[in-house]
């Protein structure tokens, strides 16, 4: 599985690199439509983990994330001959649809297979992830540099054939007992127990509101990502005197953090209580991070270079940390009965980030200067105060509900 990811995220760093200028050069549309065209793909990706979660619960899992990546296979072949906008458009929409389904199918696979042993393999998925990112990205460039209609199109195709190759090996993954993450009852008895009053029969994520508390909270949560990708850069260009060519820096002081301490960092949160406290931590990190952005366009060449240098290393902190706590909450939150479910839920909180972090970035934190950045990071300090308290509330609560015994099911 791990490289399968790898070659995934790979895949998906030649499309990230590539697709705005491919839009553009070889399909000749306008900035406005490429951004609807990316807009549109962001919401259609939110709807792919809570759908990914929902048939989870039906299907096989490996059988599903097959159907993700031959799906994205399919739609990235179509973009090669399609130039309609409104076609486009759709198949854009659905290839990020299938995009969001697989990330969250493959955590549900991993989740079983891994079962305790999830904050090391999410460290593991974290460094070959970020490995694979890098590649692809270093493969676009040479695209890129060459710049004609044939390069970009073989970048599609390395892109779609990537995902070939990914479906290939998750098909000659075994696969564990069971069909998604859904533990059955064994007797009448369980009906009543404490899983069931966790999540009564029939009511699901979508009407447990502690449980979308979690998910609501773990959005803001996710913000390290657009600030990484989106926020430090553009806040260098236009407000500090640093040199454009450090832009490239931020990436690879990302990529090398993450490949050196992620299972460092995994290490020291293994259990459910370990990863509240650390939703603290990450507050603490972004914090700074906010702290050190607004101070940087009054320090000169130099200062402001350090400074930004400074706040990558610690947006970087905040992800290595997110990365094991969220996904550890996400799962130990959840009845055991219905995991696939509420999983896909909880996967929606990155995609609402990815598609409104860039614009409250722009729109908001950085048309206020630097009290805008010191306003977000308070916030999200503040935030993940609330979630760190709110999740421990939630863990005490199943804590007790497992240690009640079960109702005796009457028999008439």
């Amino acid at each position: 599985m791990l490289l399968a990811q790898l070659l995934d995220r790979a895949g998906t760093g030649v499309w990230a690199a590539a697709c705005v200028l491919y839009f553009t050069f070889v399909i000749g549309l306008d900035a406005g439509q490429v951004g609807l065209l990316l807009g549109a793909s962001g919401v259609a990706g939110i709807a792919g983990s809570p759908l990914a979660g929902h048939l989870a619960d039906r299907f096989p899992v490996r059988s599903l994330l097959i159907g993700a990546h031959l799906l994205r296979l399919g739609t990235l072949c179509l973009m090669l001959v399609v130039t309609d906008f409104a076609l486009l458009l759709l198949v854009v929409a659905v290839t990020h649809l299938g995009d969001r389904g697989a990330k969250t199918l493959e955590m549900l696979f991993a989740t079983r297979v891994a079962g305790d042993r999830r904050a090391t393999y999410q460290a593991l998925s974290r460094s070959s992830a970020n490995a694979g990112y890098a590649l692809g990205a270093g493969l676009a460039a040479i695209g890129l540099a060459v710049g004609t209609r044939g390069a970009y199109q073989v970048l599609i195709l390395a892109d779609a054939l990537s995902f070939l190759v990914v479906a290939a090996l998750v098909w000659r993954t075994k696969e564990a007992r069971g069909h998604g993450l859904v533990v059955p009852p064994a007797g009448p008895a369980d009906a009543t127990g404490p899983a069931a009053a966790a999540a009564p029969a029939g009511r699901g994520p979508w009407r447990d509101r502690g449980y979308l508390r979690f998910v609501l909270l773990d959005i803001p949560m996710h913000l390290d990502d657009s600030i990484l990708g989106i926020g430090i850069p553009l806040w260098l260009v236009g407000r500090t005197e640093a040199p454009h060519e450090l832009i490239p820096a931020f990436l690879v002081v990302n990529t090398v953090l993450v490949v050196l301490l992620q299972l460092q960092v995994s290490a020291r949160v293994e259990t459910a209580r370990q990863a509240a406290g650390a939703v603290a931590l990450y507050g603490v990190a972004t914090f700074a991070c906010c702290a050190l952005l607004a101070g940087a366009g009054a320090g000169g060449v130099w200062g402001a270079s350090a400074a930004l240098l400074a706040a990558a290393v610690l947006a970087t902190a905040a992800e290595l940390v997110r990365s094991v706590s969220s996904w550890e909450l996400a799962v130990r939150l959840a009845p055991k009965e219905a995991r696939a479910s509420y999983l896909g839920v909880a996967g929606m909180a990155q995609s609402v980030q990815k598609s409104a972090g860039p614009l409250l970035l722009t729109g908001v934190v950085m048309a206020a200067g630097p009290a805008g950045w010191l306003a977000l990071g308070t916030a999200v300090a503040g935030l993940s105060l609330v979630q760190r308290r709110s999740s421990l509330r939630r863990l005490d609560r199943l804590e007790r509900l497992e240690r009640t015994p079960p109702v005796p099911a009457a028999f008439g």
